[in-house]
This record gives structure tokens, C-alpha cells and sequence, in this order.
């Protein structure tokens, strides 16, 4: 007889299972259609993906009733099948494994972080009806899981507390600074579910391995409960219409064992992880022996970088939005010198001060223009439209915005282009955007009305004086339109061709995903040089060794050379910002020589950094 779920945790580390629904989606079967349906007319699906993860390691396994709740099933007209559906779902989960492992109803969120008008007694029923049939069927336990707020979770507790004795994980997704979406900190949250009878407290979704890291490391105090994480595996890209996810197996051992030091007693994987990411989290666990009372790493703390505000800016440095349009592009500026644009994200709140703070210092730098992601990460920022209009008239820079097919339909995006031409801001890099769902709205859409490629050649048309819809404008835009590229790909061959697509599209320029390889830029240079418009090379000054390992195995489109993060672990602070200056200056001094165009991007908005590579660049120029 195996011992009660709460008692194996106390004893040992269990491995945790995967992701069903992007796995679904990895094997084939099409977006768009419930698959906790699969439970009852696929049955032999899910019992193999099951099994596949208990055969990797899992002892503890997930129902694929993660939406099987009236209010979800509803949206398929499968309301009525909820029973069966819950029922169906554990059945699967229990033929596919062992008498060593552990079956958990899976119970997500109903009103995902925004569902407020929904009544709280359509909530509460839907609760009941579905712990009912998951408790009546004869799981071993219940995961409350992608939880965003902490109401909504106790709410769920207390239907599975007066339902049952059995133990109840209770999961948040949340992001990395540790707080529930209302606002409620961690240790809270976790003290109140404990009160309430929780067994087990945790994180899942939302973010890969990192985040979740930062979300304990929050945390300040005992965890009086087991520890659960089941992160993504990192963030996922979007690609030629599929998503695809790039934090691997060995990257997920790796943070296991993190996790485990941290206090964590269950460790699975949720969005992008597959039987290879748990075979790897058991295997590395094997062999590990908890510690009771482990204390948890700190977090980092950041020191305040003071450059020169924006507001002391004498007058005579700055220029209106008139002047500006009529300096030379971007474009003509490269071709005659080398040029410097540098990002500074948006920020996530409404003080813009450090935002303003950091370009008045890249001004002053001389850096050539500052460009700003279109809600990067699909995590909400304020309108790059708003600061470049402001970068203009009061800091006197010239704006370049990112534009986003995931978030705005043609319509959107047509008035967004003309609203920008109105505004004299004329610099714009056309961008896919991560999607939605893996951001901090994650209920919102992702609209992909436009590809990258047909986002260039509807700007373009703009230029021509021709509306989207074909129809004649009384004038032309004058659109500088870019393209991104990423050459962190196992065939840059593959890549550039891509990229001559885009360049036929209508592109004027090109600037890439950040490199930390010398050879690879020398690399790109010798690929790209045939290319009929210029590259700016992305160089991003990595800020710690956690933020080097995070951008390597979490973020698509980054990959780090062995060098780097070797020479990046372990270090945090200022020590780790100065290591990521210096290896930043080694990749300038490969890729001066071999491109004029030069993108620096600010980590974390210490934009010191930036200051710091934007001065060096002309020190190297002036000498060459």
C-alpha cells in the first residue's frame, strides 16, 4: 500500500507530470476544440499521453479535466457532459499507471483572473458538480491549479474541504514579483490557504522555471506547507503559424534541483513540457535527499542607477518633432556611419519618470534613436505611440516603435499606422508578437490578422498613399519600415532566406535578436552581406547569472554561448551588470568591424548600461 499523498511528500520529492493541452497541439490535434472532450472520444489518447509520463518518471498524475467545469464546457455546448467527461478522465489517468503513483483531479480556474460578472453561485456550482464527479470516480487527491487570485482559490478550497479529507494542492499563476492579480503577497496568500486546510501550495503557468524561481525567492518567511511548481517551459514563439517552446530538458533538471533547495516537494511541468522534460526532473532528483528547513536563495537586490533626468536637459539639446522628420533615416544614416539605437522597454505602471530619465541619458550618450517593444512578452505596458510622441517633444530623440500583429486586426492596425504618421513618427519595426495567452491577460486574444511579412508590405502600401483596403489616401505616409531577425537558429541559411522574403516584402532594415557569440556575428555578417539594406546587430548586456540562464533556456529566439554563461554564474548585482558590460564590449569590438548598425537593448531598464555601451561604440568608431 502506497502511504497517503501528504505523507509521501513529507518522506520524498515526487516527480510530477506535463503538459496535456500543448502536447495535444504537439502531436497534431487541432487548436480550437475542448480537450477534455478527448476524455470520452479520444480515451485512448490521453490514457497513452499518461502513461508516457508515468513511464518518464511522474508519480504524480493530472486528469485531463483542467477545463471540465459547466461554465468551460459551455463554451462547446458540452455542459451536459461534464460528468462523464470528469468521470472519463480520471478512469484514463488510473489505467495508464502503477499502484506506485498518485492520480489528482485537476480543477482550474473559472473565472481566470477577469471573469468578475459571473455570479459567485454559478462559480460555486460548478465547483461542486465537478469535485463531485472527480471525488466520486476515486482520485487520490485535488490540484487546484492556474489560479490568479486569491478569492477565487479559497472559494475553490472550501467546496473541496467540505467535499473531502483528501489532500488539495493549491497552485497560483502568477509572475515573477510575487504577488497574486489582485495584489495579495505570496506569504499571505499561502498563511490563509493553510487556515483554510490546504496541503500543498504552490506555483504553475504563467512563466518558465525563472520566474517561478523569483516568485519563491519573494517570499519572505517560512512556507509552513510542501512546496509544488510545475512551470512552462519558458515562453513560447510563434512561428509560421505554430508555437513552439525552447527551455529543454537538461534546463529543466538543472532547475529542479533549484527547486528542490528551495523547498519544493512536487515538481512537474505545465504549457511546452513534454515526457523528455519529466524523464529529466526524475532522473535529477533520484538521488536528492530533502533537507527540512532549507533556507531559499535571496533575491537580488538591484542598486539604483542616477544618470542625468530628462528635465535637466538644456534647452538647446533638445529638437521639436518637425526638425526631427527632417534629419536623414535610420537608413541614411548607416550607410554613411555607424548608428546606434538602443531599447528601453515601456513601463508597466503609469510613472514614466525612470522611462523619460533613461532616454534624456541616451540623448545625451548620443545614441541615434530609441525604439520600444509593442507589450513585449504579450505583458501589458504603456503605449510606445504615447512615449515616442513624448521622446520627441520633450527629449528631442527620435522614436522608433515596434509594431505587433498579435494585437490589433487590420482595422486597428491601419488607424495605429495612421496615427503615427499624424504624429510625424516614422521609424517602426514590424514584429509577430509573442502570443497572448502566455502573457499577464492570458484570457485575452491574439489576433494575427497579419503575418510579419504582409505587415511590412501593408506599411509599404501606406507609403504609396493606399489604405489597407486598397482605397486612395490624400497622401502618402513615410513609413522607415524594419524587419527583425533571428540568427540564434541551428541553419542561419534557412534564416536569411527568410529574411530575403521580408527584405521583398518591403523592408528597409534589419535588426537582429541579441548575438553573445563572436564567431556567429562574424557569421551573420558573411551571410548577410549580399543583402540589399542594412543590419543592426542586436548586443544585449546581460544583467546577472540567472538573467543569463533565463534569456539561454527560456526565451525564444536567444541563445547564449557556453563562454558566457560560464563567465555570467553566480554572479548578481553590480558585479553581474559590470561582467555584462565587459562581454558586451567584447561583442562590440566583432561586430564594429563588420556592421555599421548597432542595436543595444537595456536589461531590466538600467539604462546606465546602455549609456555606458553608446559612449564606448564612438570611442571604438573614433579610432577605426
Amino acid at each position: 500500500m502506497k502511504p497517503d499523498l501528504r505523507e509521501a511528500l513529507q518522506q520524498r520529492i515526487l516527480t510530477g507530470d506535463g503538459a496535456m493541452g500543448t502536447y495535444l497541439y504537439q502531436m497534431g490535434f487541432p487548436v480550437g476544440v475542448s480537450y477534455e472532450e478527448f476524455n470520452t472520444i479520444r480515451p485512448d489518447v490521453i490514457e497513452n499521453i499518461h502513461r508516457r509520463y508515468y513511464e518518464a518518471g511522474a508519480r504524480v498524475i493530472e486528469t485531463n479535466t483542467f477545463s471540465a467545469n459547466n461554465e468551460k464546457l459551455s463554451k462547446y455546448g458540452l455542459e451536459h457532459e461534464m460528468d462523464a467527461i470528469n468521470r472519463a478522465g480520471v478512469r484514463a489517468a488510473r489505467a495508464a499507471i502503477g499502484e506506485d503513483a498518485y492520480v489528482v483531479g485537476a480543477v482550474g480556474s473559472i473565472r481566470d483572473g477577469k471573469l468578475k460578472n459571473l455570479r459567485t453561485a454559478k462559480v460555486i456550482e460548478a465547483y461542486q458538480r465537478q469535485m463531485h464527479a472527480l471525488l466520486e470516480e476515486g482520485v487520490d487527491g485535488l490540484l487546484l491549479e492556474t489560479f490568479y487570485d486569491l478569492d477565487e482559490m479559497l472559494l475553490a478550497l472550501r467546496i473541496a474541504r467540505a467535499a473531502s479529507n483528501l489532500p488539495v494542492i493549491c497552485q497560483f499563476a502568477v509572475e515573477d514579483v510575487g504577488r497574486t492579480q489582485e495584489g495579495n503577497g505570496m506569504k499571505s496568500a499561502f498563511d490563509q490557504l493553510q487556515e483554510e486546510g490546504a496541503d500543498v501550495v504552490g506555483f504553475n503557468c504563467r512563466s518558465g522555471p525563472n520566474g517561478i524561481m523569483r516568485a519563491i525567492d519573494s517570499i519572505t518567511g517560512p512556507i509552513g506547507l510542501p512546496l509544488s511548481v510545475y512551470p512552462n517551459a519558458g515562453i513560447p514563439d510563434y512561428i509560421d503559424g505554430k508555437y513552439t517552446y525552447s527551455a529543454g530538458p537538461e534546463y529543466f533538471a538543472e532547475s529542479a534541483l533549484r527547486f528542490a533547495d528551495r523547498g519544493a516537494r512536487l515538481i512537474g511541468g505545465c504549457c511546452g513540457t513534454t515526457p523528455e522534460h519529466i524523464q529529466a526532473i526524475a532522473a535529477a532528483l533520484e538521488n536528492y535527499v530533502p533537507q527540512i528547513g532549507q533556507a531559499r536563495a535571496p533575491l537580488p537586490v538591484f542598486e539604483k542607477i542616477i544618470v542625468k533626468p530628462a528635465e535637466k536637459l538644456a534647452e538647446s539639446d533638445a529638437i521639436s518633432s518637425k526638425q526631427a522628420i527632417q534629419e536623414p533615416s535610420i537608413v541614411d544614416l548607416v550607410n554613411k556611419r555607424h548608428t546606434v539605437i538602443v531599447e528601453l522597454d515601456p513601463p508597466r505602471d503609469l510613472d514614466i519618470r525612470k522611462f523619460m530619465d533613461g532616454a534624456a541619458a541616451l540623448k545625451e550618450a548620443k545614441a541615434d534613436a530609441v525604439t520600444m517593444a509593442d507589450n513585449s512578452l504579450a505583458v501589458t505596458r504603456m503605449s510606445n505611440i504615447a512615449l515616442a510622441a513624448l521622446l520627441q517633444e520633450k527629449v528631442g530623440i527620435r522614436p522608433l516603435v515596434h509594431i505587433a500583429c498579435r494585437d490589433r486586426n487590420l482595422i486597428g492596425t491601419q488607424s495605429h499606422m495612421m496615427g503615427l504618421d499624424a504624429l510625424d513618427i516614422d521609424h517602426v519595426l514590424a514584429v509577430t508578437g509573442d502570443p497572448a495567452r502566455f502573457g499577464d491577460l492570458p484570457d485575452s486574444s491574439s489576433v494575427y490578422d497579419l503575418t510579419s511579412f504582409e505587415m511590412i508590405r501593408m506599411i509599404k502600401q501606406l507609403n504609396d498613399g493606399t489604405a489597407f483596403s486598397g482605397k486612395p489616401l490624400k497622401q502618402k505616409a513615410k513609413f522607415v519600415v524594419g524587419a527583425a531577425f533571428n540568427p540564434n537558429v541551428k541553419h542561419l541559411d534557412k534564416a536569411v532566406q527568410r529574411l530575403e522574403r521580408k527584405i521583398k516584402s518591403g523592408a528597409d532594415y534589419i535588426m537582429t535578436q541579441p548575438v553573445y557569440d563572436p564567431a556567429l556575428i562574424e557569421r551573420i555578417a558573411e551571410s548577410t552581406k549580399h543583402l540589399s539594406v542594412p543590419v543592426f546587430i542586436g548586443i544585449m548586456p546581460l544583467a546577472s547569472g540567472r538573467n543569463a540562464e533565463y534569456l539561454h533556456n527560456e526565451v525564444p529566439g536567444i541563445q547564449l554561448s557556453d563562454e558566457v554563461r560560464a563567465r555570467m554564474a553566480g554572479l548578481e548585482g553590480e558585479a553581474g551588470r559590470a561582467e555584462g558590460v565587459q562581454i558586451a564590449k567584447e561583442l562590440l569590438d566583432a561586430a564594429l568591424p563588420h556592421f555599421k548598425g548597432i542595436y543595444l537593448i537595456t536589461p531590466f531598464m538600467f539604462y546606465d548600461m546602455g549609456v555606458q555601451l553608446t559612449q564606448y561604440v564612438w570611442q571604438k568608431t573614433e579610432r577605426m
